[in-house]
């Protein structure tokens, strides 16, 4: 099952692939990885998806990953006497702790620690934004506003604050319990919501203890200005466009997608671009022109993966959109000016001996003109490492570990193979070469080059490289 692009691409589990063979069809069209979002699944619900993912990993004899994506705190205004009001342009209203049902003047806030945190000048969006209002008075009991937008508001519509940073921990008690259970059942990656500062990574990282990836998604403008210490402790990143669009200028999200990307890329830390990618596929077996070209942007940007989400897990083509992606992809790398674009994008590489090896590793296989890459790796760093260099080769990562060859399903251009650890350099290059050519990277008189730390099993220790050959009759160079 060799995908013929690097870019990945990542598929929301829901009713429209409850099916197994629909799950197949997924996995057969395109999809790397497999989101769970625990925002519309029960734990059981979770677990049932976990054993169909990991069954098709038996039937297709590929890693996949599964993505759990944490909820992160919902914040939501009380409910109404009459169930909604209309709010009019340069009304006055109030948020307060009064939890009495509502009215046209005012409505309740059960978040002590927002009306605590506001401001005057702050902003409250309400609905996904579509009502805007402008603090003028702030005390930890009520908030007054003026209406900057108005609109329908009803029962529990959720609150964003684009000014406001909420001295609150991105994980709920029901983020606990699901990370709980997504850990327990062996789940790859971790997406962590609501991330405002480094500390919030840190708290999830802390309860993960190693057992999954961490990624934080980038849906706060808290955040944007937090980046690169967000980069710095987070094992992947999400560009969560659709809650980022809501708290930002929408003119902005392109420019900031643009900016994560290529901060993905100087530390070597995988970059999903998610949200409405395809979303008229929904309803449509066809995409519109523009979100052809908006997912295109993405992979000519060089994003590790791209995301479906209602397309894949609630649409009425699932399959369709999977396949519109992959097609899309391959299609952007195999254009004439895709790998101009990845080529002067490349990150100044950090004084380290993984970092040298890395390049050095690129620079000969594409003078070369070798057929693979071929990266015995123990942790997925080595693997990491020459994937942020963009090669022009396929990367073939070998590993004795399932959780690490999972893990690699979502970092751009990497193949991975579980495979016993090399004894020696010989086994090595045998084993290297033999693979390259039973996964369809090589064939007889191929050359490829193989990357390995010596001694072998030291994760992080990448310390050498070698060019083999596959002689003619045989896979063994």
């Amino acid at each position: 099952m060799r995908r013929l692009r690097r870019c990945k691409i990542v598929a929301t589990l829901g009713p429209a692939c409850a099916d197994p063979t629909i799950l197949s069809a997924l996995f057969n069209a395109g999809a790397d990885v497999f989101r769970v979002n625990m925002s519309h699944t029960s734990h059981e619900g979770m677990r049932e998806w976990i054993k169909k993912i990991r069954a098709l990993e038996v039937e297709f004899a590929r890693p996949v990953a599964i993505l759990l994506d944490l909820q992160g705190p919902k914040l939501r205004i009380g409910a109404f006497k009459d169930d909604a009001v209309h709010l009019v342009k340069g009304a006055q209203f109030v948020l307060d702790s009064d939890p009495a049902p509502g009215d046209i003047n005012r409505v309740h806030l059960p978040h002590p620690e927002i009306l605590s945190a506001l401001k005057p000048g702050h902003t409250l969006l309400i609905n996904d934004g579509q009502v805007r209002l402008h603090v003028i008075e702030a005390t930890p009991q009520r908030a007054v506003a003026i209406v900057d937008v108005g609109g329908k508001i009803s029962n529990r519509k959720g609150v964003s604050l684009p000014d406001t940073e909420i001295p609150v921990s991105s994980m709920t008690e029901k983020d606990i319990a699901d990370l709980e259970a997504g850990l327990a059942e062996g789940v790859d990656w971790v997406a962590a919501s609501f991330v405002q500062r480094a500390d919030d990574v840190a708290e999830v990282k802390k309860m993960t203890a190693g057992r999954a990836l961490v990624m934080s998604k980038i849906e706060k403008p808290q955040a944007i200005s937090r980046l690169e210490e967000i980069y710095e402790i987070s094992d992947g990143v999400m560009v969560a466009r659709g809650d980022l669009g809501v708290e930002m200028p929408l003119e902005k999200v392109p420019g900031l997608q643009k900016r994560m990307t290529r901060l993905g890329r100087r530390y070597g830390k995988p970059v999903v671009v998610a949200t409405q990618m395809l979303e008229s596929m929904i309803s449509a077996p066809v995409p519109t022109r523009a979100e052809v070209s908006d997912v295109a942007t993405a992979v000519f940007e060089g994003a590790d993966a791209i995301m479906l989400s209602a397309e894949s897990a609630a649409g009425q083509y699932p399959v369709e959109a999977v396949a519109t992606m992959n097609r899309i992809a391959e299609e952007v790398e195999y254009d004439l000016y895709y790998r101009s674009i990845i080529n002067a994008q490349r990150a100044a590489p950090e004084a380290t001996g993984a970092d040298a090896i890395a390049i050095a590793t690129r620079d000969v296989a594409e003078t070369l003109d070798l057929k693979a890459i071929v990266a015995w790796t123990s942790s997925g760093s080595t693997a990491s490492r020459i994937a942020r260099e963009r090669p022009e080769p396929p990367i073939l990562a070998l590993t004795p570990s399932p959780d690490t060859a999972r893990r690699l399903a979502i970092v751009w251009g990497v193949h991975a193979v579980v495979a016993k650890d090399a004894d020696d350099i010989d086994d090595m290059v045998h084993r290297a070469c033999t693979l390259s050519g039973t996964e369809g990277f090589a064939a007889p008189g191929d050359r490829i080059i193989i990357v390995a730390g010596v001694p072998f099993g030291t994760p992080g220790a990448t310390n050498m490289f070698r060019i083999a050959y596959l002689a003619p009759g045989s896979t063994a160079g």
